[in-house]
């Protein structure tokens, strides 16, 4: 069997559960992992035969596919922001608007010297990571309720970022013990957003494996983790620092009023690369 032929057998049968062009994404993205070709080189060596043992693994990877077990966890890993990233089904898997609060960020504080920055509800500890690279001599604290989305977050910064430090806690119930009053510089999160109600908006795949308690939030409290948040900025964050929430785009302006309350100046949405109101940036008083 060649590259090609491998590619086109696993998208027809990935037929059965996605429409054709995101069969055909998927099924190049496992031929590229299990083969260690770039897209580029799976494009030339289309006609070249595949390894057996490469062979070997297609129909356990194939089953998981069907089952709509995400590709990223089949293959244990995302791509984000450059960086290739362990993914678990403790953790989230990093989303494309994920990396424009990272640019939107970065952008912001490019050239300030040693930002001292938290990152709350870190899961694979993308955006921690991923910062503590752009913006140069950071100190980085990212924490997480999740041991195991942790346990997963220290593998890739161990990798990545090494100087990245990570706390457990409860943040609707804790502070981090790691960052003292009016330290911060940054405060960054996307924590959980999605209303109970709109889970019957949501692909089965995404239900079926992404946890939970990094997904939702009550219908009757859709605001809960921005309230703490903002509340836990104005005490940890310097006069001048600055707050980047990702957020529900249904709750643009009332996230913006929230924080209005709270005290911040500032406070502006953002839209992300479809003109979606996606992001909220504020400044501490």
């Amino acid at each position: 069997m060649t590259t090609q032929h491998f590619t086109t057998s696993l998208a027809t049968a990935l037929l059965a559960i996605y429409p054709a062009p995101e069969a055909q994404a998927v099924a190049a993205l496992v031929a590229e992992h299990l083969l260690g070709l770039s897209p580029l080189q799976r494009r030339m060596q289309a006609t070249e035969p595949v390894p057996a043992a490469v062979l070997a693994q297609l129909p356990a990877v194939q089953a998981r596919l069907l089952a709509h077990e995400p590709v990223q966890y089949v293959l244990g890993t995302a791509h984000f922001a450059g960086l290739e990233l362990e993914v678990t089904p403790a953790t989230l898997i990093p989303r494309p608007e994920t990396e424009e609060l990272v640019r939107l960020v970065a952008r912001a504080h490019a050239g300030r010297p040693g930002p001292r920055l938290l990152d709350v509800g870190t899961g694979s500890g993308c955006l921690a990571i991923a910062l503590a690279r752009e913006l140069a001599g950071s100190q980085v604290l990212a924490v997480d309720i999740s041991a195991e989305a942790l346990a997963v977050a220290r593998r890739n910064a161990a990798h990545y970022a090494p100087a990245v430090q990570f706390e457990q806690v409860d943040i609707l119930r804790h502070e981090p013990a790691g960052v003292a009053p009016a330290s911060l510089d940054i405060l960054v999160s996307n924590p959980p957003y999605v209303r109970e109600s709109e889970r019957a908006l949501m692909r089965a795949n995404v239900l079926a494996w992404e946890p939970a308690t990094a997904l939702f939030v009550p219908d009757a409290d859709p605001l809960l983790f921005y309230r703490r948040l903002g509340a836990l900025g104005r005490r940890l964050l310097r006069p001048g620092g600055a707050l980047y929430f990702e957020i529900n785009e249904a709750f643009g302006e009332e996230t913006q009023a929230l924080l209005r309350r709270q005290g911040y100046a500032a406070v502006q949405g953002v839209a992300d690369m479809f003109g979606r109101p996606r992001m909220v940036q504020a400044t501490a008083p």
